[in-house]
């Protein structure tokens, strides 16, 4: 269990953070995710670990919302890309250096382009967020990503194609 936990710990600290715009709360969040798998499904067999880990993470952020009554933000891809949290981990942009060495307009339209990302994905509702997030950041299947979200694999395409929709709509308008 534990390997499994280390694993998936700092994708669901990002999802998590992205979802509550907290980074202190989805440290909470995560945590009580953990504890809630160790506690009550520790004796299921280890493929089921993922989706009910999942589905209990979504559970917590939705908890998180109801009681907060604030839009989730999105912080992902800004600490994917950027490294805001530190990770060694992570992308490292080192690794994509032009030989010709980088241009100042790509710091700022890299900079510009992540603000826009953030805040595009940041007007979603929740359930489009969920969707997004599942199938897209973490690559959960149609089948796994309703089970998670305790709907039906319909209306995780529906929430699905209305989210990318936005997004396509808000981010052209960015151009």
């Amino acid at each position: 269990m534990d390997q499994f936990l280390a694993s998936v710990e700092k994708r669901a600290y990002s999802m998590a953070a992205m979802a509550v715009g907290n980074r202190e709360d989805a440290l909470d969040i995560v945590q009580d995710a953990m504890f809630a798998l160790v506690r009550r499904y520790s004796h299921k067999q280890r493929e089921q670990w993922r989706p009910l880990f999942f589905t209990i993470l979504n559970n917590r952020i939705t908890d998180w919302h109801r009681r907060h009554k604030m839009v989730s933000r999105w912080q992902l891809l800004r600490e994917k890309f950027a490294g805001d949290d530190g990770d060694e981990d992570g992308f490292d942009p080192g690794i994509l250096e032009d030989t010709a060495g980088p241009r100042p307009e790509q710091g700022v339209f890299s900079q510009y382009t992540l603000d826009a990302i953030e805040a595009a994905v940041g007007r979603l509702p929740p359930r489009q967020q969920q969707a997004f997030l599942l199938r897209c950041v973490e690559g959960f299947d149609i089948t796994e990503t309703a089970s998670v979200m305790a709907c039906s694999a319909g209306s995780v395409k529906t929430h699905l194609s209305r989210a990318l929709a936005a997004l396509r709509t808000q981010l052209e308008e960015v151009r």
